[in-house]
Parts: structure tokens; C-alpha cells; sequence
């Protein structure tokens, strides 16, 4: 059984998994919270199965105890479904819908799992490190796994989906003199809004006949759709705007630069395919999970990391003018950003995830 909170941060790797033991012969269930139910349509499981959930929000009595009951109802679902269905393990991708579950299974006694896909332990995860098996970690140093919980870790990597390796296949061609440059921008539901405001103006800022080479692809909120597109209009810019990409791992593989957040799964993508970005993390996370995942990139190589607070469209503008200026520091970035990929991570945790259902706890040493 796999259990994930409903963002594609969480559910990705899961299905990720979900494919890989699947080609093993292996049955696998999802058990997430009604955000989930979006992506449940397509994910390769048996069975999608829904428990309350609550994130842990306001501090007041009266939101505490709102939270905590609906846990509590969550729990209990959770301890029924698995009576019902004794799965041999149970791994859990984070975000507080995977909490009832995990917590259930310690309950009963099933062995148990926790995949981090970020550089810093996430607050759900947090909460449950102490009460399961073995970590499976994305990055071989993660902050806030620590004395007794070190013993518990595995490296595995961050796993892609399917799409993602095929995608991997596609060596990276950096644009060439004259030639268009292919330019992907995309930011989730907390990051499209932004680049949407930033982008197009920054790319104004371009002189015409770069503009002329630019091919842009990016994903914008659906009432940003008309602003965006009349803007890139405006600076004689081609552009492609969608509300959601469902090929967005072969327009990756396509891009020459893509601009976006530092979500985990989308820092796994890049690095897996190759490809050389601007990193914008995410502000004011709890965890800063973001900025730890796109400095952990720069550092390589891989990438470029911006924070927010200090990009302003002139500033984008100026890097983007530098790197399309600059096709063998793109091409050195793109396989810097590839050898930092994983594209085996999901076959380590799925080989983990058997020894744990087989009563083991080693499995194979990923570290």
C-alpha cells in the first residue's frame, strides 16, 4: 500500500513506485485524501482508496480540535481499511494525508515505510519518523534526519515516472547561432501566478532580435491566460500557454533553459533529463524545502538559483540574455544537471520496499 498527501509533489514518486512494482507483479493500492481524486483516474493501482484528513493549520483550540478529530476519524478509517485489505508494507510520500495511514499500520504491525523527496525532512514526515521502519531519502544528506533516525535511512533517490525515463533518452542540443531558443516556464499551483506576472515583461526587456528566436512554453492559472498571451503578443513573442501540460517531461527534454520553482519532483525531472534551468524556490515555506532543493542543484552546476525577493524582471531578463548568449555554459549545466540525476531511485525503493514486505530491512545498500 502506498499512501500520499494529493499534491503532485507527493503523489509523482508514488506513482512512480506504483509502476515499477507493478511491472514486478506486485499489488499495489493508494490510499490518499480527497485532494487525491484528481489524479486517481490514472494511477497504476488496484484500488484508490480515500480517508479524512487535516493539515495541522491555525493554532487556536477550536481549529486544533477541528484537526485532531478529523485525524482521529482518519485513523480510524485507516485501521479498518487495513484490517480489510493487510498489506505486506505500507510506504508513506508525505504531506498529512499519509499520517492516518501510517499511523494505522503501526498499529497493526505492518511494516512501514517513509519516502522524503526534499532536503529537509517535511513536518508530516517529521512526525512520523519515529514510528516506522526505514527513511527512504532523495539526497544523501537530508536536514532534520538525525541521530537515531540516521540508523533508519536509505539513499534511494527521488523516483520519476516512466515518462520522465523515456524522456531522459533525449540528449540535450544546446540552441544554436541564430537558431530559436526554447524557452519552458512552468511553476504548479503556488508558482504559476508569479512567473506569469514576471516572465513576459522580463523577456520584453530582451533585445528584438532574440525575441524573434524566442519559443516559449508555459503553464499560467486560467484567468492569467489573456494578460499572458497579449503581453507576449505585445513583444512579438511566440508562446504556447496551457493551464496544465500533461507531456510536461518531453517539452522538458525539448527546452534549451526552463524557469521554474524548486518543487522536489520537478528538481528530480530536470536532473534525470538533463537540462539547465533558473530555479526560483518557493518563498515563505515552513520548511524551505525549496530553497534547500535548488541550492543543492547550484552548487553542481545544474542550475541557477534565484530567490524571489531578489529577481526582478530586469534582472531575469539579463540572465536569460546571458545564457542564450552562452550555448556551451547551457550544455556544461545540462550535464552537470544530469549526473546529479537518479534514474535507477525507483528501482532501489521498490527493492526496498520488498525486503520490508518480505520481514527484511535492509534490502539492497543504496547508500
Amino acid at each position: 500500500m502506498l499512501a500520499a498527501g494529493g499534491t503532485g509533489g507527493h503523489l509523482f514518486p508514488a506513482y512512480a513506485l506504483a509502476e515499477a512494482l507493478g511491472r514486478r507483479g506486485r499489488i499495489v493500492d493508494l490510499v490518499t485524501d480527497m485532494r487525491g481524486d484528481r489524479y486517481g483516474s490514472g494511477f497504476p493501482a488496484r484500488h484508490v482508496h480515500k480517508v479524512p484528513s487535516a493539515t495541522a493549520g491555525g493554532r487556536d483550540p477550536l481549529t486544533l480540535a477541528k484537526t485532531a478529530a478529523t485525524l482521529a476519524r482518519g485513523v480510524a478509517a485507516a485501521m479498518k481499511l487495513m484490517g480489510e485489505i493487510k498489506p505486506a508494507a505500507i510506504v508513506g510520500f508525505g504531506g498529512y494525508p499519509t499520517f492516518p495511514p501510517l499511523l494505522a499500520a503501526r498499529m497493526r504491525g505492518i511494516p512501514s515505510a517513509i519516502h522524503e523527496q526534499n532536503a529537509v525532512l517535511g513536518r508530516a514526515n517529521k512526525m512520523l519518523a519515529k514510528r516506522v521502519d526505514v527513511i527512504a531519502t532523495s539526497f544523501e544528506r537530508t536536514r532534520l534526519i538525525e541521530g537515531p533516525l540516521l540508523v533508519k535511512a536509505r539513499f534511494t533517490g527521488n523516483p520519476v515516472r516512466d515518462v520522465v525515463l523515456r524522456a531522459a533518452g533525449r540528449p540535450y542540443q544546446p540552441p544554436e547561432a541564430l537558431g530559436p531558443v526554447r524557452l519552458l516556464v512552468f511553476g504548479g499551483s503556488q508558482g504559476a501566478r508569479y512567473f506569469s506576472e514576471t516572465v513576459p515583461g522580463a523577456l520584453a526587456t530582451l533585445p528584438r532580435d532574440l525575441r524573434a528566436r524566442l519559443e516559449v512554453v508555459q503553464q499560467c492559472r486560467a484567468e492569467d491566460l489573456d494578460g499572458v498571451r497579449a503581453a507576449y503578443a505585445a513583444s512579438g513573442i511566440h508562446a504556447k500557454l496551457e493551464t496544465f501540460f500533461r507531456d510536461l517531461p518531453e517539452r522538458m527534454a525539448a527546452s534549451h533553459l526552463v524557469i521554474g520553482r524548486a518543487g522536489a519532483s520537478s528538481v528530480a525531472e530536470l536532473t534525470v533529463i538533463g537540462r539547465p534551468s533558473i530555479l526560483v524556490p518557493l518563498p515563505h515555506a515552513l520548511d524551505n524545502d525549496q530553497l534547500q532543493n535548488a541550492t543543492r542543484l547550484a552548487e553542481s552546476g545544474g542550475a541557477w538559483c534565484i530567490e524571489q525577493k531578489d529577481l526582478t524582471a530586469e534582472r531575469l531578463g539579463g540572465e536569460i540574455a546571458r545564457l542564450c548568449a552562452a550555448p556551451d555554459l547551457l550544455a556544461r549545466s545540462a550535464a552537470a544537471a544530469k549526473a546529479q540525476g537518479k534514474p535507477d531511485a525507483v528501482e532501489r525503493l521498490a527493492d526496498l520496499v520488498e525486503a520490508l514486505a518480505a520481514g527484511r530491512r535492509e534490502g539492497r545498500n543504496a547508500a
